[in-house]
């Protein structure tokens, strides 16, 4: 399960990664396809907030039910996914705004893009960093297999990086340079 959150991590890196680039060519006044910009905050939200982030939250109540965690750790993941749902959806409004030609002051919108990069950022390091390495060494086996079989019923397939690219996804895969199916 965690080499799975992992490569999402690797993922949604490349889509940072591409977020960053439309973040420069804004503050160098050239052309962004806007379109684009929602369609990963479309991904992230409809992934990272729908599936993502349900899975390392299952895992991590696992975690805190059968093992003993103290301080500030035990909640902050919790909380960083409520603030990056409430900061993905911030910035999908701004967006659409955006596409259907309403007048957004630029720096607004490149402030906010900028926040949300390195909010997203910043949370997959802490992940990395903090909470996986705790979970590889405090869980087990028996206790992967039993969080797998919750997780099951759970399940579904990637619609950017897994087997098939779901039509709403086609132009970002395009852009990332992903086999389309």
């Amino acid at each position: 399960m965690l080499a799975k959150l992992h490569q999402d991590h690797l993922n949604i890196a490349k889509l940072l990664q591409l977020l960053k680039s439309k973040l420069d060519a804004i503050n160098e006044e050239r052309a962004v396809n806007y379109a684009l910009v929602r369609d990963v905050i479309d991904y992230l939200r409809e992934v990272s907030d729908s599936y993502h982030h349900p899975k390392e939250d299952l895992i991590y109540e696992y975690y805190l039910k059968y093992r003993l965690v103290e301080g500030e750790i035990s909640h902050r993941l919790q909380l960083e996914h409520a603030s990056l749902i409430e900061a993905g959806t911030e910035l999908k409004e701004m967006v659409e705004m955006i596409l259907l030609d309403a007048v957004i002051p630029l720096d607004q919108f490149t402030a906010k893009l900028a926040r949300f990069i390195a909010q997203q950022e910043a949370h997959m390091n802490y992940e990395e960093g903090v909470v996986f390495p705790l979970l590889r060494e405090a869980l087990t086996e028996d206790d992967w297999r039993q969080l797998e079989q919750q997780w099951q019923n759970r399940a579904i397939g990637d619609p950017l990086f897994g087997p098939e690219v779901s039509q709403h996804f086609k132009e970002l895969a395009h852009r990332l340079s992903l086999p389309i199916n």
